[in-house]
C-alpha cells in the first residue's frame, strides 16, 4: 500500500526540481520520518485499509495485467473529468515478481516495485479545502519505488498536457495523492466490479481503431457516479463518440484493480522539511 513516505518523497522530489538541489533519497526520507515521528509525537497519515495480503492467485491476475499492457499508450485521451488521470504503458510490461499464492495469514510484505499512479491536487482555502486536479500520470508497468515515484512525481506535476507545468509558488496549496496498483483481475463484464473498490481499465474497437483509458478506484465515488455512468464516461474518455444509449452494443475488454492510496498537504511536507532542517538528515 502507498504510504505516507511515499507521499513525502514526491513532494521532496518536486520542491528539490524547483529549488534546484538534489533530493533527499526514499531511503532517507523514511528514516528522517520516522525520526520526526519519534521526536514529535506526530501521528504518521498512513491509512491501514487494503493491507491484507490478496488470495488471488497468480495465473488469475497474469492475463490481467498482460491486457492492460497491450493498448499503447497513445490511444489514451486526456480527459474532460476534473478527476481523471492520464496512463503511460509499457508494451512488454513483466506481470509481477511473485509467482505463488500469498499466505493470508502472513503480516503483508512491503513492496519495492509497483504499478503506480502520481497525483497532484490543489487545495483551495475558500471552499474548505476543496481538491482540484492538478496533475496525474501513472503507468500499470512495475517500477521501482524510488524510481518510479521519483520519475513520476515530476511527470504528473511538469507534463500532464491538460495543465501548465506546477511553479514553486503553488506549492504551499498543493496534496499529493500515491496510488499503488494491485489486484489485477480479468472482469466478466462491464458491470463485474465494486464502486470504491475497483479502478477499471477498458479496452475496444470501433470503427476499426482500437481505445483504451482508466480510472482510478476513488474516481467514481468522487463524482457520485453508477457504475454505468462511470462506464459510460471511460468509454468518452478513450474517444468514443458513439450514441450514449448505444454502449452496449460496444464489446469492452474489462480489467478491474485495486489502488492502495495515501495522500499528504504540502504543509504536513513543509513542517517536516523544516525539522530535517533544523535537526540534519
Amino acid at each position: 500500500m502507498a504510504t505516507a513516505e511515499h507521499c513525502l518523497f514526491c513532494f521532496e522530489v518536486l520542491a528539490a526540481h524547483l529549488e534546484d538541489r538534489k533530493p533527499m533519497s526514499l531511503a532517507e526520507v523514511q528514516k528522517s520520518w520516522a525520526q520526526y515521528i519519534r521526536s514529535t509525537g506526530t501521528e504518521a497519515a498512513a491509512d491501514d485499509n487494503g493491507a491484507t495480503a490478496s488470495n488471488t492467485k497468480f495465473s488469475k491476475r497474469l492475463p490481467a495485467l498482460h491486457r492492460v499492457t497491450e493498448v499503447s499508450s497513445t490511444s489514451s485521451i486526456a480527459s474532460s473529468s476534473a478527476s481523471d488521470s492520464t496512463l503511460s504503458l509499457g508494451p512488454d510490461t513483466p506481470a509481477t515478481s511473485e509467482e505463488e499464492e500469498l499466505d493470508p495469514s502472513s503480516p503483508p510484505t512491503p513492496p519495492t516495485s509497483s504499478p503506480l499512479f502520481v497525483t497532484w491536487n490543489t487545495l483551495s482555502p475558500r471552499h474548505g479545502g476543496h481538491a482540484s486536479l492538478r496533475g496525474c500520470i501513472g503507468t500499470f508497468e512495475p517500477q521501482p519505488l524510488e524510481e518510479g515515484l521519483s520519475s513520476y512525481a515530476l511527470i504528473s506535476a511538469l507534463q500532464d498536457m491538460r495543465f501548465s507545468p506546477i511553479t514553486p509558488r503553488e506549492l504551499p496549496v498543493l496534496e499529493c495523492a500515491v496510488t499503488l496498483l494491485t489486484d489485477f483481475e480479468d472482469a466478466a463484464d462491464a458491470f463485474d466490479w465494486e464502486l470504491g473498490t475497483h479502478g477499471l481499465r477498458i479496452s475496444f474497437y470501433y470503427h476499426g481503431k482500437r481505445y483504451g483509458a482508466t480510472y482510478l478506484p476513488d474516481v467514481p465515488v468522487e463524482q457520485g457516479w453508477t457504475k454505468e455512468e462511470t462506464v459510460v464516461s471511460l468509454m468518452r474518455k478513450a474517444g468514443w463518440v458513439g450514441r450514449k444509449e448505444k454502449w452496449t452494443d460496444v464489446e469492452l475488454d474489462v480489467v478491474r484493480y485495486q489502488g492502495k492510496k495515501e495522500k499528504m498537504a504540502y504543509a504536513d511536507f513543509r513542517r517536516w522539511r523544516e525539522w530535517v532542517e533544523g535537526k540534519g538528515k
